[in-house]
């Protein structure tokens, strides 16, 4: 015998995908019932994110934002992981996943005084149900099976999904966090984005499993494996996911197979460690040009649509970080009072010290 009676088999997992990089649909079956006027708010949304990546790029190059962590290539699997979600379900993101929670209702300018270091970059709005970036890699996990179990336990039509890399996929955090899950049977995604490398390690020295999706089998829960670069897949995926966590069948695990055309973070030099081969074979993929050519082929877009969304784009970026920096800039004395209802006596005395 070549294996044992008693040994763990799984088969290999195939990427769900329903268009071609041509844009042609090569699986009608997965394709999410959507209507036109929601085909054209999923493509504004995309090209909307590029727009916005590439402004705060140079933005942070003029000092005008603080850490920032780019996106662009990451907008199927950043834009249609939301846009299925309902707007009581929560968003947890990790530091990089800003699209999501403005797309959720988190308003633009508070996105950059994040960025920025302002404490009201995180005051959330009431009726926004998004937690603030985590920048602990995998933290945020734990979080999202706290609100899973919440919503649980009151029995209520809610779900969290949570969101990490291929990195962190290898943080305790999020074994236990599939464990949890799983024990519990709780209403919760994990949205891994696996764009290949966590900074410079390339995902073949990250695990021997055959893939992030494979990891769903010890903890007992779903499994899907998405193309990520195919935002109709995208969006199926989670629909189906989301579907499961209501009817309380519990979480899933998505892996989303992506690739980061800019670098992890604007000190890092991706020519150290991607090849040109590699960069140039999954740019055929763009998720911009696959879905936009899909749109064309229908009717609903064109290069015009496409350059007046880049100039709202460039417009709407201009005007929230003008309002960022109008704010009041933040003092010691301020934030200390932001953070109880009723400010501790020893923390009066300690704002007194800075006053």
């Amino acid at each position: 015998m070549s294996k044992l009676s008693f040994e763990v088999q799984a088969d290999a997992v195939e990427a769900l995908s329903v268009l071609s990089p041509d844009g042609e649909i090569i699986n009608e079956a997965m394709m999410p019932s959507l209507t036109d006027e929601q085909l054209k708010e999923i493509m504004y949304r995309m090209v909307f994110t590029r727009t916005w990546d590439e402004r705060a790029v140079n933005l942070g190059r003029q000092g005008r934002l603080g850490f920032y962590a780019p996106v662009s290539g990451q907008e199927a699997s950043m834009v249609g992981s939301v846009y299925p979600l309902q707007k009581e379900d929560f968003v947890v993101p990790a530091y990089r996943d800003m699209p999501q929670i403005v797309w959720h209702g988190l308003p633009l300018y508070q996105a950059f005084l994040y960025s920025r270091g302002h404490q009201h970059g995180g005051q959330i709005p009431a009726g926004v149900n998004v937690l603030m970036p985590q920048i602990i890699i995998g933290a945020q996990i734990l979080h999202a099976m706290g609100l899973a179990m919440g919503f649980k336990l009151k029995k209520q039509p809610q779900l969290a999904i949570t969101y990490t890399g291929d990195g962190g996929s290898s943080e305790g955090d999020f074994y236990e966090g599939l464990n949890y899950a799983g024990a519990f049977k709780l209403p919760v995604i994990f949205f891994v984005q696996n764009n290949g490398y966590a900074i410079t390690t390339p995902f073949a020295k990250q695990t021997a499993a055959q893939s992030i999706a494979h990891k769903a089998l010890a903890a007992g829960i779903h499994g899907l494996q998405v193309d990520g670069m195919d935002v109709l897949a995208v969006i199926k995926a989670v629909e189906i996911s989301a579907e499961r966590a209501r009817k309380g069948e519990g979480a899933t695990l998505i892996e989303a197979l992506t690739y980061r055309f800019r670098p992890h973070s604007m000190a890092d030099d991706t020519t150290k460690y991607r090849t040109k081969d590699e960069e140039a074979e999954w740019s055929i993929k763009d998720p911009l040009v696959r879905f936009g050519k899909f749109l064309e082929k229908k009717g609903l877009w064109s290069d015009e649509e496409t350059a007046r969304v880049k100039d709202e784009a460039k417009a709407k970026v201009n005007e929230e970080i003008k309002r960022a920096e109008q704010t009041e800039k933040m003092t010691v004395a301020g934030l200390i009072d932001s953070m109880f209802e009723v400010t501790p006596k020893h923390l009066e005395e300690q704002k007194a010290d800075f006053q």
